[in-house]
């Protein structure tokens, strides 16, 4: 069962500076993967003690969530993962400008929120500026993955990305969605729609080499219109 938050009430739109990774963790110069919507953090604790090698950081915009996680991953010890409460499309962004580049190794969206009603989807999580904010945070061939057990969810973020040109498919990975998981872990999600016999859409992409600019001019033809998620800043519309 989804609980849903809003991330357009005022509650969620104040301005939460998040802490660099050296008030993270133990070895802060470590490669970071960064699972948005990171829930009640299961999928980053298990992958934190198989792959213990890069930091790994959960933001979840539910509090009591980011609290239960928390206490879990300190009951281990696990100085490698943290887990912070924010509105990815409100704090995410400078915390993202800040990474030394190239440490940004990795960015997941996983079973993000459907909100199916059209007047909706400006609420959903992956909006144009933070988008930009990731392209920019990621050097070249490294990964933004996604994945979703909604069509209607996980089309209008291809659209969006795909049309953003800061990012490829691999040649080997199957269209239009990839056959297994590249991670090593999947979330509690996954593993309740798989054991209900349903598809997951999943898709890995790579940072290309375009430079970072502002959002592109499309021909009106190309915008993504299913995404319906404008951003607040004008210059970063399609």
């Amino acid at each position: 069962m989804r609980q849903h938050v809003n991330p357009l009430s005022r509650v969620h739109q104040r301005p939460l500076p998040l802490p660099p990774p050296a008030e993270l963790f133990s070895e802060p110069a470590r490669p970071i993967h960064l699972d948005i919507g990171s829930a009640r953090g299961g999928f980053l604790l298990e992958l934190a003690q198989q792959e213990p090698g890069r930091n790994y950081l959960g933001v979840e915009i539910r509090q009591p969530l980011v609290q239960a996680a928390e206490a879990d991953r300190q009951a281990l010890d696990l100085r490698n993962l943290h887990y912070l409460y924010c509105n990815a499309n409100v704090n995410l962004e400078q915390w993202l400008a800040a990474l030394p580049p190239g440490q940004l190794e990795r960015v997941s969206i996983q079973f993000p929120d459907p909100w199916f009603k059209k007047k909706h989807h400006k609420r959903r999580v992956l909006q144009p500026a933070l988008l930009l904010a990731i392209a920019g945070a990621l050097a070249e061939q490294q990964e933004l993955f996604i994945q979703s057990d909604v069509l209607e969810v996980i089309e209008p973020m291809v659209l969006l990305i795909e049309a953003s040109g800061y990012f490829r498919r691999p040649p080997e990975d199957g269209r239009p969605w990839r056959l297994d998981n590249p991670l090593a872990v999947a979330t509690e999600r996954e593993r309740l729609v798989l054991q209900q016999g349903l598809p997951v859409y999943r898709v890995l992409y790579e940072r290309n080499r375009q430079p970072l600019g502002t959002w592109p001019e499309l021909p009106l033809e190309q915008r993504p219109k299913a995404t319906d998620n404008p951003p607040e800043r004008p210059e970063l519309c399609p």
